[in-house]
């Protein structure tokens, strides 16, 4: 177009009026033929484009929830393990707290001369030696039941001090 504009300049002056109009026309035939197919392409182009772009809307939100539902996963497993971190440290404070109180009710029976457990297992043990040390004593076999009888109540300091109170007596 710039060529025909300059050819028809160096032509003449007269005719190059009638010229440049009719070069104006042409040039604008051509850009509205031009603007025509441009929009005939942008049709047939476009519902390609429009599935491509469906496609890749499908594709990313899959993806989307893929990273969703990871992340979910991961949350839901740090729950977890938080839960099971603090339900491990209070029945570790529940133990330190039974052991404490095991502790202080020993001690409190220890104090009002109360046998331990250990200590009554301990006379059992003697008794049955005991025992066996009688019966071979006397010639016998060990006579031995299954059951064990019931531990007989210690007398309290102030039964045994009574008890020996007369006998000292007695015997001044």
């Amino acid at each position: 177009m710039v060529k025909k504009l300059q050819k028809n300049r160096d032509e003449g002056k007269s005719s190059s009026s009638s010229q440049l109009a009719s070069t104006v026309k042409e040039s604008a035939q051509q850009i509205w033929l031009a603007g025509l197919g441009a929009f005939s392409k942008a049709q047939e182009e476009g519902g390609k484009v429009f599935e491509a772009l469906v496609k890749e809307g499908v594709t990313l939100q899959k993806r989307t929830q893929s990273v969703a539902e990871d992340k979910l996963t991961e949350a839901t497993s740090r729950m977890a393990s938080m839960a099971t971190d603090l339900s491990s440290k209070a029945s570790g404070q529940w133990d330190k707290l039974e052991s404490i109180f095991e502790d202080r009710v020993s001690r409190a029976l220890k104090k009002l001369g109360v046998p331990s457990g250990r200590d009554v297992d301990e006379l059992m043990e003697r008794i049955d030696e005991l025992q066996r040390t009688v019966a071979s004593l006397q010639g016998g076999a060990p006579a031995r039941t299954g059951a064990r009888k019931p531990a007989a109540k210690r007398p309290s300091a102030k039964a045994a001090a009574r008890k020996r109170a007369p006998a000292r007596k007695a015997a001044g």
